[in-house]
């Protein structure tokens, strides 16, 4: 297999601005840092109406149904968005050895996109919800959304456009098919079913939206972003850019039209329901080729597992990719969704991807970037960072594979026709390990959150 390095551009000579904005990357990870903090505790939250230990118990505005959504918003737009961003400016200027557009421009995204991220909240708290799987936002925050992500598209894709150089790195593809892709879906997924799709074509296009929000948006700045820290901290090029932009065009091909396998046995035609079935099992064909591009680029580079804290967040979140990819490839046959569906293994399939995947390689960015953009130069306790490692990560395991046999649970008693209440309380144990392991998280996400904040002030005392 052929093996190619990222392009090396030159810096600019004009040094009146910074060619990274640390500024920016600094503070979009700051914010999505602290929207994680309030998403999962929101989540904590939630798990505790399941054992009658809801914390906030008879306050409307408060009630557990709100904060599901804030949780899953929080994690989405006020987490991974934000950190995404942050990532974006740190790598595109490196890989195309252009500025983004403007500073003014980054200061207007940060502010505004926080500040939206935080009216959305409020919105959803006081009763504002749409009544749309990943779209609760208010109806009136929508086209505001679509004014962000035209901004974000402005920031980014001239620096990419301007590129040099007849053959793009992988990462180039994947950043400008994201930022192409994310407004797209997003006006699709919130507009359509509002204003002009109705029963099935409405469930058939929120299907879409809240597939391709995952793989137009969230997967291919995550897969970008890898190709372009991998190589660095490793200190070697991609095992096969060949194999890199065939990821690329599968992800491109297949992913946009299994969005409807969340919906089989519904009144969507089935030809719609089995190509859905079809493209998401294609989708771990493709998922195999990157994955074994990675692996194949760490071959005796192993070390870097054990001695590099950010290449083992990187690395887990792949091995984890490839699980959920082969789980969804099995649980969208029609076979195994007259068990799973409406259960807590879909449940556990979403933080598996959501969090196991997106968010530990958003940990192992910060883990990389947080010394060098607040100038403290290393990590305030390097202890701090493995304890977080360790509590997250084992704590997502346990939550994952708890919840993953409570579905077939509660799916096999719901097959049989077990009274409902006999599900609940097969259920119960394996809620409470769910809990003790969002406590695992929780306390992990609070150890990162004290060290940067610490390693933020050595950063101010040079």
């Amino acid at each position: 297999m052929s093996t190619m390095s990222m392009p090396s551009q030159a810096i600019p000579k004009d040094d009146a601005r910074p060619f990274v904005e640390y500024a920016f990357v600094k503070g979009h990870f700051a914010w999505g840092y602290f929207w994680f903090m309030f998403a999962i505790i929101g989540g904590f939250l939630y798990a505790g109406q399941f054992l009658q230990a809801y914390l906030l118990p008879g306050i409307e505005w408060l009630s557990p149904g709100r904060v599901r959504m804030i949780h899953t918003q929080g994690v989405a737009y006020g987490f991974i968005a934000n950190c995404f961003l942050g990532a974006l400016y740190w790598a595109v200027p490196r890989l195309t050895g252009q500025r983004v557009t403007h500073k003014y421009l980054g200061y207007f995204i940060l502010y505004a996109w926080n500040a939206l991220t935080l009216i959305s909240v409020v919105g959803i708290l006081f009763g504002e919800a749409q009544a749309l799987e990943w779209g609760e936002n208010p109806v009136w925050i929508d086209p505001v959304v679509l004014v962000g992500l035209a901004c974000a598209a402005a920031q980014f894709t001239p620096a990419l456009w301007k590129t040099k150089g007849k053959l793009h790195y992988v990462s180039i593809w994947y950043f400008s098919g994201a930022l192409a892709w994310t407004g797209l879906v997003y006006f699709m997924g919130n507009f359509g079913p509002e204003y002009w799709a109705v029963g099935t074509g409405g469930a058939a296009l929120t299907g879409l939206y809240i597939h391709d929000l995952v793989g137009l948006f969230v997967t291919p700045i995550g897969w970008g972003l890898m190709y372009y820290f991998v190589p660095i901290l490793i200190n070697k090029p991609i095992w096969s850019h060949k194999l890199s932009l065939l990821g690329f065009w599968g992800l491109a091909f297949f992913y946009p039209l299994q969005g409807i396998h969340h919906f089989l046995y519904s009144p969507i035609p089935m030809y719609a329901q089995y190509g859905a079935v079809v493209t998401t099992i294609a989708i771990e064909i493709v998922v195999t080729t990157v994955v074994i591009n990675f692996f194949a680029t760490l071959r005796k580079r192993e070390a870097f597992m054990v001695n590099s804290l950010p290449v083992r967040w990187f690395y887990t979140g792949m091995i984890l990719y490839f699980i959920t990819c082969l789980q969804c490839s099995f649980q969208v046959t029609l076979t195994f969704q007259k068990i799973i569906h409406f259960t807590d293994w879909v449940v556990g399939h979403a933080h598996l991807v959501m969090f196991g995947v997106f968010g530990f390689w958003i940990m192992g960015m910060i883990e990389y970037l947080w010394p060098k953009v607040t100038k403290a130069g290393e990590w305030y306790s390097n202890h701090l960072s493995h304890w977080s490692y360790w509590l997250m990560g084992i704590g997502l395991i346990i939550m994952f594979s708890t919840l993953t046999i409570a579905g077939l649970v509660q799916g096999y008693l719901w097959r049989d026709l077990a009274v409902f209440e006999a599900s609940i309380s097969a259920s119960v144990p394996f809620w409470w390990a769910r809990y003790f392991s969002g406590l695992m998280i929780l306390i992990g996400a609070f150890i990162t959150a004290f060290n940067m904040y610490k390693t933020a002030e050595m950063g101010r005392a040079k």
